[in-house]
């Protein structure tokens, strides 16, 4: 996962009006400008919130995201929680699970 990039993108997402009309009008053309995966092209698109979470995009950044694709804040932990339940523990990030995700973050 190119974590880095995901999260300036969703940085520059929180910020710019600029970014926020292209994410809504060309998508593939703002996804392009940046390192990611084929994975997280799909998941920015898709707003799966869980995957990026378990992934190890920063909560902070994640929920002005999901406000942003229309998630209330009630839907926004649960799918984090929901990301947790299909996915596994966080793999990447500062929320990184270790010991099995009995040892909390790194």
């Amino acid at each position: 996962m190119s974590l880095y990039y995901v999260q300036k993108l969703l940085y520059n997402l929180n910020r710019d009006t600029a970014v926020q009309s292209l994410f809504r009008t060309d998508i593939d053309a703002l996804l392009g400008q940046y390192k990611l995966t084929d994975d997280e092209k799909s998941w920015l698109k898709n707003g799966d919130v869980g995957e990026l979470y378990i992934h190890g995009v920063n909560g902070q950044i994640l929920m002005h995201y999901a406000a942003f694709i229309g998630h209330e804040w009630d839907e926004y932990i649960q799918a984090m929680k929901d990301g947790l339940e299909k996915h596994g523990q966080v793999r990447d990030g500062i929320y990184r699970a270790v010991d099995g995700g009995a040892g909390g973050a790194v």
